[in-house]
């Protein structure tokens, strides 16, 4: 019995001492304080980044990552976008900056693969891990954006909102709003797949993070939700086995939308709420459309990867060629890492959702997982293309833990999962 540690008695009635925690629950601990980091992002680097660096020698050193053909195929077409990236650096008047910028690629990239390593290791155990870490961060930064855009503690309004708008513990708005779907995209799934008492209580999560979602004033997170919602039940309705589990289905979302439009026009009693919400919800703002607007901005970068087949440098448009950023991942990617580069990022990210829709259809205990995951990412995906995320740590870690559930999957064949 270890010293001052109180007896624990078992199931036989034997006194047995408690588990000791072994350099894995270490490890594994850790991994979870990393992903639950990862909405703490006022400045940068953030303590996520720090976690994950001490991650990088942790995980291969406890023997809690697993190696493949599979994993390494996806770091080399990460080392092409890097590749891509440097040789586009060259041609940058601000050297430094885009060397800085591609250098934070190639980090985030070693990390989606880590994970990915770390997946395939224990996928029961450690796809559950991340999932709810990445719920519990996204708690975390909900709490923070009601807390500051409701005023309740002194102070708070000025850490914790932007421009009136909700930003959690994230720089910007618009990065705090996605990074709440793939927790309400969960919780939605756990309240479809329980028994009624325990999908109540989930359901109240699926409230909580909807009125996050709502308060961040986003339009491209409110863009994201939408199609990882329809991205969920498309996928989830097709998988379903019986006529009854998707009627069970069609009610619950019926239920949903229901509550959610309700919770909306509640929502819009309250003035400033409902003054943001008209004026955010518009197809169109002043700085989209125009000579400057950002459509505009947009057309200019597809002529420009079109016109530079090596790039012109990470970050380079928004300081030489417009007044700001291209709002669209794709075309900085053509952009910060040539035509090579480009066309390997947008090939990691097409494979992604094929081969996780294909995941997503695979009976077993880690299709409902796989079907969140898959669901979280396209709309993180799709928003890409308005909105530049090629730097948002979640998008990394949900590419790499769906690699990590497709590579598992591979290691496994061909024997068939067990159902739970």
């Amino acid at each position: 019995m270890i010293a001052g540690q109180p007896s624990q008695v078992s199931t036989h009635g034997v006194y047995a001492a408690p588990a000791p925690i072994t350099a894995q629950s270490f490890g594994l601990g850790l991994v979870w304080l990393t992903i639950c980091s990862s909405s703490v992002v006022f400045a940068e680097p953030a303590p996520y980044d720090a976690l994950m660096f001490g991650l990088f020698a942790l995980l291969p050193l406890l023997r809690l990552t697993s190696l493949s053909t599979g994993v390494f195929w996806f770091l080399v077409a990460w080392l092409v976008v890097a590749a891509g990236g440097l040789v586009a650096s060259m041609r940058s008047v601000n050297l430094d900056v885009s060397i800085k910028h591609t250098l934070i690629t190639i980090y985030l990239s070693l990390s989606a693969v880590l994970i990915a390593a770390f997946v395939r290791k224990d996928p029961q155990r450690h796809i559950r891990l991340i999932m709810s870490g990445l719920a519990c961060a996204a708690f975390i930064a909900v709490l923070a954006g009601a807390l500051g855009y409701f005023d309740v503690l002194p102070g708070t309004r000025d850490l914790f909102t932007k421009f009136d708008r909700a930003r959690g513990l994230f720089k910007d708005p618009n990065v705090y709003g996605p990074f709440i779907v793939p927790a309400l995209i969960y919780y939605l799934h756990r309240t479809v797949t329980s028994p009624p008492l325990r999908a109540i209580w989930n359901l109240a999560f699926v409230a909580f993070f909807s009125l996050g979602l709502l308060i961040s004033f986003s339009r491209g997170a409110w863009f994201n939700a939408s199609v990882a919602l329809l991205v969920y039940i498309y996928v989830l309705f097709i998988a379903s086995q019986t006529h009854r589990q998707r009627m069970k289905l069609i009610l619950i979302g019926t239920f949903g939308m229901c509550t959610a439009a309700l919770t909306l026009i509640a929502a819009m009693q309250i003035e400033s709420i409902a003054s943001l919400i008209g004026e955010r919800a518009s197809l169109s703002l002043s700085y989209d459309s125009g000579p400057d607007g950002r459509f505009a901005g947009q057309l200019k970068a597809f002529n420009l990867v079109a016109a530079n087949p090596f790039g012109i440098g990470a970050l380079e448009f928004g300081r030489t060629y417009d007044n700001e950023d291209v709002h669209n991942t794709f075309l900085s990617m053509f952009l910060n890492a040539g035509w090579v580069g480009g066309f390997a990022y947008l090939g990691l990210v097409l494979t992604t959702l094929a081969m996780g829709f294909r995941q997503a259809l695979r009976k077993g205990p880690l299709q409902g997982i796989s079907i969140v995951m898959l669901s979280a990412f396209a709309g993180l995906a799709i928003e890409g293309m308005v909105v530049d995320t090629d730097h948002w740590r979640h998008f990394f870690i949900l590419m790499g833990a769906i690699w990590g559930l497709i590579l598992a999957n591979k290691r496994n064949q061909p024997q068939e999962m067990r159902p739970t």
